[in-house]
C-alpha cells in the first residue's frame, strides 16, 4: 500500500520529516506512530497521551472526534487515508488537537446528528483538505492572494510564479488531499488556510517554520474558530514547480481554473 507513495513529490514535503521518523521497516504503522507520539509527547486538548488504536476500538455510536476528545485514541485503519491522518498528527499537532477540541466540543452542545453545522462543517474541511498558504508580508503578499482570492490564476500562479518558494510557501494539511495525490490529476483543489508572517518566520529552517506554523494556526484557530469562508480555492497542481509544462495555456483550462463566481 504505501509502495504507491512517491515521496519525490513536492506536495508531501510536509510530512516527509515524519514519514521518516518511522522508520517503518514494512508496511505495520501503527506501532511506529505510536513510539513517534510518545517521544514527541503527543497529547489531545485535555492533557491525554495521544495513541493510535485499532478502528474496532471506537464504540459503536461514538462519534470519531468525541472518541478522541475523551480518551486521547485516534481509530486508524490500516489504509492510506488513516495513514496520512497519523502523519499529520506527528507534523502538525498543535492544530490538530484544536481541531479535535472544535469538533468534540460542537458536539457536545448539538450531537452528531445527521448536520454537522457550519462550525463542524468548516473543521471538517480544514482536517481533511486544506492547504496553508504562508505569504510574506508586504504589498505584493496581499497582491497575490487578493489575485488568488478573486480567481485570477494567470496573475497570481503564472505571472508571479517567482514568489512561490522565496515569499509564497505552501504546506499540505489535509490528509484525504494527500490520499488523492497519490495519483495526481490536475483538478485536485485544495482549501486554502492564508497564514501571513514576517521575515524572521521565512528565514527559519524548515522543522522551526513548521513548528512556528503549528503554534500561530493552533492559536487562530483557538482565538477566531474557523468557518467555510475561510478557505480560497487552490487547484495544487498549478502551485510553481508542483507539475511540468505550468505554461500560459495550462492555466487557461476554466474546468480546473475557474473563474469567480459572480455574485449579485
Amino acid at each position: 500500500m504505501l509502495s504507491c507513495i512517491d515521496w519525490s513529490r513536492p506536495w508531501y514535503d510536509t510530512v516527509r520529516p515524519g514519514f521518516e521518523r518511522l522508520a517503518l521497516a514494512g508496511e505495520d504503522f501503527l506501532d511506529a506512530f505510536n513510539r513517534s507520539a510518545a517521544s514527541l509527547g503527543l497529547t489531545n486538548h485535555q492533557g491525554l497521551p495521544l495513541r493510535f488504536v485499532p478502528q474496532a476500538m471506537l464504540p459503536e455510536g461514538t462519534a470519531y472526534e468525541e472518541f478522541i476528545g475523551a480518551t486521547g485514541q485516534v481509530p486508524t485503519r490500516d489504509n492510506l487515508h488513516d495513514f496520512f491522518n497519523g502523519l499529520v498528527w506527528q507534523t502538525f499537532p498543535l492544530i490538530k488537537r484544536q481541531l479535535n477540541a472544535l469538533q468534540a466540543a460542537q458536539i457536545a452542545q448539538a450531537g452528531v446528528g445527521k448536520s454537522r453545522g457550519p462550525a463542524r462543517d468548516a473543521a471538517t474541511i480544514f482536517d481533511e483538505n486544506a492547504a496553508l498558504l504562508l505569504v510574506r508580508e508586504g504589498e505584493a503578499g496581499r497582491a497575490l492572494v487578493d489575485e488568488l482570492r478573486g480567481h485570477c490564476w494567470l496573475a497570481a500562479l503564472f505571472e508571479k510564479r517567482a514568489m512561490f518558494g522565496a515569499d509564497v510557501q505552501i504546506s499540505l494539511f489535509g490528509h484525504a488531499l494527500m490520499e488523492k495525490l497519490v495519483a495526481p490529476r490536475k483538478a485536485i483543489t485544495a482549501h486554502t488556510l492564508v497564514v501571513h508572517a514576517g521575515d524572521d518566520v521565512f528565514a527559519l529552517a524548515p522543522e522551526a517554520q513548521r513548528a512556528w506554523i503549528d503554534a500561530h494556526v493552533a492559536n487562530r484557530l483557538l482565538e477566531e474558530g474557523l468557518t467555510t469562508s475561510s478557505f480560497t480555492p487552490l487547484p495544487v497542481l498549478g502551485v510553481p514547480g508542483w507539475w511540468p509544462a505550468q505554461d500560459r495555456d495550462f492555466y487557461l483550462e476554466t474546468s480546473v481554473f475557474r473563474p469567480k463566481r459572480a455574485t449579485n
